[in-house]
């Protein structure tokens, strides 16, 4: 399947301004991938199956993550990390994709998890900073991404937790893994 079909199948599972964002998400994926040597039709796949089911009923959503056997724990925190577990089954169920790294970018592209692959990194910063979004400190996590891909993902992983905890909501465990493997990893 070409990737413009792959967008045509998508388009109808979201809203406009998502699926803006998505091909926003998938182009700077591809940006990002050749930047730093990774697989760019890769890059450009999970971009754009990234948020697949994010528009997805959330009574659908929690049964996936029951029939599935995703991590339960899920269910204890805020619907919006449930698209990217319940997402790489649908890429995998629907869309035939079979790459793990792909499977584990749209996975992990919410929470991020320690010993991330770089597509898994690519996928992470492209979905925060692709030309759409707008927020305090953005210019500054873009100018980090073209220049190390390990400290734009530190401060991209790090944006995520200060703004859970700012809004007094609970921080997944694996961003906290992810940050903590990623400082661990970058002092030795």
């Amino acid at each position: 399947m070409k990737n413009v079909d792959l967008l045509e199948k998508i388009k109808d599972r979201m809203p406009p301004k998502r699926f803006e964002h998505t091909k926003g998400v998938a182009k700077t994926a591809i940006h990002l991938a050749e930047k730093y040597g990774e697989d760019k039709e890769k890059a450009e796949i999970a971009g754009i199956l990234h948020d697949v089911v994010k528009f997805a009923d959330k009574d659908w959503l929690k049964q996936n993550i029951l029939t599935e056997h995703l991590d339960p724990m899920l269910l204890t925190f805020h619907h919006e990390l449930w698209h990217g577990p319940v997402g790489s089954i649908v890429a995998k169920k629907e869309f035939f994709i079979e790459d793990e790294d792909i499977l584990h970018a749209i996975r992990f592209h919410t929470t991020g998890r320690a010993g991330m692959s770089n597509l898994e990194k690519i996928i992470y910063i492209a979905d925060m900073i692709e030309p759409s979004r707008s927020f305090p400190g953005i210019e500054v996590l873009r100018d980090k991404a073209e220049i190390d891909l390990e400290d734009a993902m530190i401060s991209c992983v790090t944006h995520s937790i200060k703004f859970l905890i700012e809004k007094k909501q609970p921080v997944y465990p694996d961003s906290f893994h992810c940050y903590n493997d990623l400082l661990n990893r970058k002092e030795k």
